[in-house]
Parts: C-alpha cells; structure tokens; sequence
C-alpha cells in the first residue's frame, strides 16, 4: 500500500498565497450564482413579488365584489321595489289580475332560420 506525501502547513500556506485571487475569484463568482439562482435569490424574490402583485389583485377585485353583493343584500333587505323586480324577472311572479307574456327570443341579424 502506497502512502500519500505529507503536505506541510508551509506548502499550504504558500498555495493559498500564490493562488489567493483565484481562490477569492471563484468564491465571490459561487456567491454571485447563488444570489441570482438561489432558493432566496434575485429570480425566486422576483417570482414571489408578481405572485405578490396577482394575489393583490385578486383581493381587489374581491373586496369590490363582496360591496357591490353587500350592497344587494341591503337593498334586498330594505328596498320592496328590488324584492319585487327579482320575483319578477326571476321567479316569472306576477301579481294578481296580471297576465305574463312570454315571448322567444329575437333572432340576430345573420343567424340562419331553423
């Protein structure tokens, strides 16, 4: 069995200094990587930002919908015309002594015949 030189602490130390702005190069280029590419990097942090940004969004266009159905109830609540116009248009209610005609709907313009 063959065994390995003995490298010295003086070897050593005289590697580092020859090859230090390599040694600093290569370190500082794998931090580089690292914070582009990262797990945490500048890619992963620009992702989480438009997830961000669409999840706004969407809380928005949420909230605006949730005030315009807060808004119905309370006119639902309060408002006899609205209760009325609903039974109307979309139960087919009428009230007593009236007649509802129903009629198909129109044609549009360049719809073929059946």
């Amino acid at each position: 069995m063959k065994l390995l030189p003995k490298i010295s602490p003086i070897d050593v130390a005289a590697y580092l200094r020859i090859n230090a702005r390599q040694i600093l190069g290569l370190a500082l280029f794998a931090l580089l990587v690292h914070d582009i590419f990262g797990a945490h990097g500048f890619i992963a942090m620009r992702k989480t930002q438009r997830e961000i940004e669409q999840i706004r969004e969407q809380i928005g266009k949420l909230n605006h919908e949730n005030q315009s159905l807060s808004g119905q109830v309370n006119s639902l609540k309060t408002d006899p015309k609205a209760i009325e116009r609903i039974a109307r248009e979309e139960m087919g209610l009428a009230r007593p002594g009236e007649i509802i005609y129903k009629l198909p709907d129109s044609a549009k313009p360049g719809d073929s015949q059946k």
